[in-house]
């Protein structure tokens, strides 16, 4: 399957957005509890995505549902707590590293639970996208800042992304994106506004320059690194399958890399070695995709 252009452009938009999305995650943490920052970043997308979510829910098969349901719970609404309780003790720049890891569990996941069968190209373009991953941010990625323990609950956050990319890719790829995606947040909204409730943000909130400060970036966040970010992303794995949509997170790392650069951190000749292997990764997990599809069977 040849993916054309306007994917690509979206892919690299992602990749920019949700690149950016550890770094405004840590201001988030300069005001707000790890659940707060979650909390926040769900009904801030729920709230603006409800108006049509509400509607939607009635146009979604009731059969359908259930994986709706499924599909918010493991790619949204987990992952948006397991990050920011992460980035307590994992820097920004591992949490994008770690993020690279979705392609992987996507081959595992689809091997062990959907009869996906992975080609050799891809298996191999994962290996080396991941590797190019590591070596970008090895200069200062697996520094003493990093706990063991809070890396593995970014792993647990990307393997979750991946069982939900083949949940949506098998169950949901015919419901439109928008649709999809409005309901979702919606179904998981009233949750997430009881755990904001529980953590004491209402009542602690004070309107201090320093909260002001950190909500704008939650915001931020939650609007276009979630709301919008979630209907491009659900596009994409419905028109180019969810291998290629979760390349995404090969890409992610360079912009952490952008960032470091920006506020002064040094950029060196394995960083940009790393660069090419990530984009040699890429290019060969879709290789063989201008001829076929990985097929979803049963």
């Amino acid at each position: 399957m040849k993916i054309e252009l306007k994917y690509w452009i979206v892919l690299g938009i992602l990749a920019l957005t949700w690149g950016s999305s550890f770094i405004l995650i840590k201001q988030g943490l300069v005001s707000y509890t790890p659940y707060q920052v979650g909390a926040l970043r769900l009904s801030i997308a729920g709230g603006v995505l409800a108006f049509w979510g509400i509607p939607n829910l009635f146009k979604i098969p009731k059969d359908r549902l259930k994986y709706v349901v499924l599909a918010g719970f493991l790619g949204n609404f987990v992952p948006m707590f397991l990050f920011p309780i992460a980035q307590t003790r994992v820097s920004s720049s591992m949490a994008g590293i770690l993020d690279s890891l979705v392609p992987l569990f996507i081959l595992f996941f689809g091997s062990l639970f959907f009869s996906i069968k992975g080609t050799k190209n891809q298996i191999i373009g994962a290996v080396i996208g991941f590797l190019g991953a590591v070596l970008l941010i090895s200069g200062d990625g697996f520094s003493g800042e990093n706990s063991l323990l809070h890396c593995l609950l970014i792993v647990l956050a990307t393997a979750l992304y991946g069982l939900n990319s083949l949940i949506l890719t098998r169950y949901l790829n015919d419901v439109p994106s928008f649709q999809l995606s409005s309901a979702l947040f919606t179904i998981w909204l009233p949750p997430a506004v009881i755990i904001l409730f529980f953590t004491g943000f209402f009542q602690t909130f004070e309107g201090t320059p320093e909260q002001l400060r950190s909500l704008g970036f939650v915001t931020i966040l939650g609007l276009v690194g979630t709301a919008l970010a979630m209907i491009l992303f659900y596009k994409l794995i419905q028109v180019t399958g969810s291998m290629f949509s979760s390349m995404v997170t090969y890409l992610m790392p360079i912009v952490s890399v952008f960032w470091g650069f920006l506020v002064g951190e040094k950029i060196t000749i394995m960083h940009l070695i790393g660069f090419l292997m990530i984009l040699s990764g890429v290019y060969m997990t879709q290789k063989k995709e201008r001829s076929k599809k990985i097929e979803v069977r049963g």
